[in-house]
């Protein structure tokens, strides 16, 4: 006899974008699906379902987490946020504005998941970056239509204009 049943569902209470959720879960339910097809939270996209591409990415506790790998079961007394709880992040309006001025997507499919990640950045951005230390932090993440270029530029432009508003306050 199995430990568990592979159709066997489980409770999960978590916080999701601020809110309070309790519903129920197949214990085999990757997180992207149950995010997207249980919640109805579809700005979370699914690419690669291997970890690699980072369409998926979502906070999970303030850190940046792949939710094609880990399951929904998991998600118990955890703080989840996705691309949808950006909104009422101070940072995301400006980081908004840079994507849209340094046209930093095409056809929006990775997008979600570099906002998530950088939305985690710059948390604990430090004043002075460089570019490669950017590229760095994106390199988890896949594009295939931007070329970088402008994502690069939009982060640049948060980062220098959050040092100049933490300056002159």
């Amino acid at each position: 006899m199995p430990l568990y049943k592979s159709n066997s569902k489980l409770n999960v209470e978590f916080n999701l974008n601020g809110k309070n959720v309790s519903t129920e879960t197949n214990n085999r339910t990757l997180l992207s699906d149950f995010i997207r097809h249980t919640i109805g939270e579809t700005g979370t996209h699914v690419g690669c379902e291997h970890g690699i591409c980072g369409a998926c990415t979502v906070l999970l506790d303030g850190e940046p987490i792949r939710s094609c790998l880990m399951f929904a079961s998991q998600l118990n007394g955890h703080n989840l946020v996705t691309v949808e709880g950006l909104s009422t992040d101070k940072d995301f309006v400006h980081l908004r504005k840079a994507f849209k001025k340094h046209h930093a997507l095409q056809c929006g499919f990775c997008t979600p998941g570099f906002l998530i990640t950088i939305s985690a950045f710059l948390k604990t951005a430090p004043k002075e970056i460089d570019e490669n230390n950017i590229r760095e932090i994106l390199s988890g993440n896949i594009c295939r239509c931007t070329g970088y270029v402008g994502i690069v530029n939009a982060v640049k432009e948060v980062i220098k204009n959050k040092n100049n508003r933490l300056k002159n306050a």
